[in-house]
């Protein structure tokens, strides 16, 4: 039978900047270094300061939670400047031989990596003042954030450029989310079998569990250590394809920033960023629910599963899912599950057992959100480049990083405040109380109330998010030809 000599070539659709499954690996690299920092001081710090550096000091425990709510917030004040800062000026740096971004992964990750490590220091064994240790923790905390945004918008822009195309950017959010999973589950089951003591209460003859700083020190250089491999890693396994124009751009806040908040994929975007990382960080008030009101520290293991594990799940067939209903559509419906759970917890007070099963169904919710968020935020870096023809894509993360941060504070500094108003004092730290009123009850409805309302409203601002699976793609196709353009003038400026 003659061939067809109009026939197409198998890779005639084949997009110029198509990746594969061994970069989406080494990206992948990049988010596990970040979580298994990120999640141990988001984990483990605030029980850190808790219970062990500002404790046992005499001073009175509601001024410890008050010092330990300004230090969130100054901090995050600080960031404010901070994040955009380092966005503006990732942007203006003329790419090297290691690309635009990639570099920072080489040259920031040990500084952060060992900055973490000294948070959980306990230099309340050799200095007894509180003003101290205190200012000991502004300081630490206060470098962390500032070098883990100095690796963070680099990582996260650098996505925009090692592909444009789609698919491959659906891999890339989707291996993200994968090494977010395995960061943060590492550390979230292995830091409660290693960060706790089990000890028997001796007026009630019950086991609790009691958090050891030395312990928490131990771990968090092994953390340290790997996360500083996952990096180099990371900087070694990618490749920076898409082109930016080579220039040095001037810093204009007005410019960069202006357009963005006028637009609505950005706005809600990054208000839902402000929700999403608020309710994550929220999430480890739950060290107190587990081991204050149900009495076993080690069932944050079974909530990390519920979260977990459906994102294993998910993962594979969520490339598919994307291409046949589009981003936006199928995360409002996981978003509708994991309010709908959430809510079931937070109204009927359920037992253990119902608990988790309601956790399960919120991870399974939350998991469309989780493995394709990154990608959303690509699309909305499209869009701006697309409507203002401004390549700005340090800037845009650096403001989305910030929207989580801010959520991180809210998330810290309003949860100490509800933990103060629960009861939860020196004294009662290391016993349970599950009757209606005591301070573990309180503990429940802390936990339990917050996540019903924020899902809820992650979910509405999903549904006012406008770049829908229709919408998107005349949109793509016209920046793979401006693109393309632009590429073409560039040939012609190097053969002259």
């Amino acid at each position: 039978m003659a061939k067809n000599k109009d026939a197409a070539p198998k890779n005639a659709l084949k997009h110029p900047n198509a990746i594969g499954i061994k970069e989406g690996l080494g990206y992948t690299l990049g988010d596990i270094g970040n979580l298994l920092v990120l999640t141990f001081i988001s984990t483990f710090l605030k029980v850190f300061y808790t219970d062990t550096l500002m404790a046992d000091l005499g001073v009175d425990p509601d001024k410890v939670y008050n010092d330990i709510t300004v230090l969130f917030l100054v901090t995050r004040l600080w960031d404010a400047i901070n994040d955009p800062m380092w966005g503006l000026i990732v942007d203006a740096r003329k790419p090297t031989k290691d690309g635009k971004f990639r570099s920072y992964l080489k040259w920031l990750s040990i500084p952060l990596c060992v900055s973490m490590a000294v948070c959980f220091l306990g230099i309340n064994k050799f200095v007894n003042n509180y003003i101290v240790i205190l200012i000991f923790a502004y300081v630490t905390y206060t470098c962390f954030g500032m070098l883990y945004t100095g690796v963070n918008i680099p990582y996260g822009s650098l996505a925009s450029v090692i592909t444009d195309d789609p698919k491959g950017r659906t891999l890339l959010s989707t291996f993200r989310s994968i090494g977010g999973g395995v960061g943060g589950a590492v550390v979230t089951l292995l830091g409660q079998m290693v960060v706790y003591n089990k000890v028997i209460d001796p007026k009630t003859q019950e086991e609790v569990s009691v958090f050891s700083g030395d312990k928490a020190f131990v771990f968090a250089v092994i953390l340290a250590a790997l996360a500083i491999a996952s990096y180099l890693f990371c900087y070694k396994s990618t490749k920076e394809r898409v082109k930016v124009p080579d220039v040095k751009k001037k810093i204009n806040l007005k410019r960069t920033y202006g357009p963005l908040f006028k637009s609505l994929p950005f706005i809600t975007v990054t208000l839902s960023g402000v929700l999403i990382s608020g309710l994550l960080q929220y999430g480890s008030f739950n060290q107190y629910l587990f081991k204050n009101h149900f009495g076993n520290s080690d069932l944050s293991i079974i909530n990390t599963l519920c979260t977990y594990a459906p994102m294993a799940i998910m993962i594979p067939i969520m490339p598919k899912l994307v291409e046949k209903f589009g981003k936006k559509e199928i995360c409002v419906f996981g978003l509708f599950l994991s309010s709908f759970a959430s809510i079931f917890n937070a109204v009927f007070l359920p037992n253990v057992t119902t608990y988790f099963v309601m956790q399960a169904i919120t991870g399974f919710g939350y998991s469309f959100m989780s493995i394709t968020n990154w990608a959303i935020v690509m699309d909305v870096i499209d869009y701006n480049e697309y409507t203002t023809g401004e390549h700005s894509e340090s800037a845009i993360y650096a403001v989305y990083t910030f929207s989580r941060k801010l959520g991180q504070t809210i998330a810290d500094s309003g949860g100490m405040q509800l933990l103060k108003k629960t009861g939860y004092t020196d004294k009662v730290r290391n016993t349970v109380a599950t009757s209606v009123g005591s301070f573990g009850h309180n503990i429940y409805k802390m936990c339990t109330i917050v996540p019903a309302i924020v899902y809820t409203l992650i979910l509405i601002l999903t549904i006012i998010y406008p770049l829908s699976k229709k919408r998107l793609e005349p949109i793509q196709a016209e920046l793979m030809k401006r693109r393309a353009e632009v590429d073409e003038k560039l040939k012609e400026l190097e053969a002259i």
